[in-house]
């Protein structure tokens, strides 16, 4: 008896996820349908997909493409000099530093792409 409960509970907890997982996918993609009156009388229908990637942040990486769209609260460092007992030193010519999360990314300017990350600077 205790090994058929065993084998059930454990059955419950590995299938749970599954369950969970397809419904919650679905709360973050909206469709809308919009239908206006265009140029010459044409009746215009735009159907569109919004995908919400609020949760979906990513962890950064030297090399990576920097995208302030999957960063937790983006901001612009704009004086370095303020954060020096974070750690933060002077960018380099063509970058800049931003917060994402708890996290400080040294980012280009011109390509986006990550020269330095300072994991847990702002906690």
């Amino acid at each position: 008896m205790k090994k058929f409960i065993l084998a059930a509970l454990a059955t419950s907890i590995l299938a749970s996820p599954l369950a969970i997982a397809p419904a919650e996918a679905q709360m973050h993609e909206r469709r809308t349908t919009t239908v206006r009156e265009g140029p010459h009388g044409r009746t215009v229908v735009t159907n569109r997909t919004v995908v919400n990637n609020r949760n979906q942040y990513r962890r950064w990486n030297k090399g990576q493409r920097f995208d302030r769209r999957y960063a937790q609260n983006y901001r612009e460092i704009g004086d370095w000099r303020a954060y020096r007992g974070r750690r933060l030193y002077a960018p380099p010519r063509g970058y800049h530093w931003v917060r994402s999360g708890n996290d400080a990314v040294l980012v280009a300017l011109s390509g986006g792409l990550i020269a330095s990350v300072l994991s847990g600077a702002f906690n």
